[in-house]
């Protein structure tokens, strides 16, 4: 339902969740310079074959570059172009926001603190699993 609300809230802009979820990500002080397209999947939580089609995508409709990093020439760089800040700031982030009021209008402070927390539990929780499962704790991963 996130996906299929969410991206009729930006489809107008030609953006899907997935997308503004990368830009969101590329939008943080934080990555200015660029995010590597291995720390951007980390902190996307996807993985690196997901997002590379998605980057390819956004590359070509100019929302983001791709370019070598300058410290490791086997890594590449992921930034937003100003047509992905003006696509983000101007055209997307009033109609994320509305549609956060949307989801969330009819929950209290409270309601939120709580979807929130059980929310967070909900991924750390996964995340000890797929440790798990990378380090080779889960059979059924093996057969497959």
């Amino acid at each position: 339902m996130l996906h299929k609300t969410g991206s009729r809230a930006v489809e107008a802009e030609g953006l899907t969740t997935q997308q503004w979820a990368v830009l969101g990500a590329l939008s943080r002080e934080k990555a200015q310079g660029g995010m590597s397209i291995g720390d951007l999947a980390k902190y996307l939580m996807v993985s690196r074959q997901n997002l590379s089609g998605l980057i390819s995508r956004m590359e070509r409709d100019g929302h983001v570059a791709v370019t070598p990093d300058g410290r490791d020439r086997r890594s590449r760089l992921v930034s937003m172009t100003a047509s992905g800040q003006h696509v983000w700031h101007v055209l997307a982030q009033p109609k994320i926001m509305a549609y956060y009021e949307d989801v969330l209008g009819d929950f209290s402070i409270n309601d939120v603190t709580h979807t929130l927390h059980y929310l967070l539990k909900m991924v750390d929780n996964m995340q000890r699993l797929d440790a798990q499962w990378v380090g080779g704790g889960n059979e059924a991963q093996e057969e497959t």
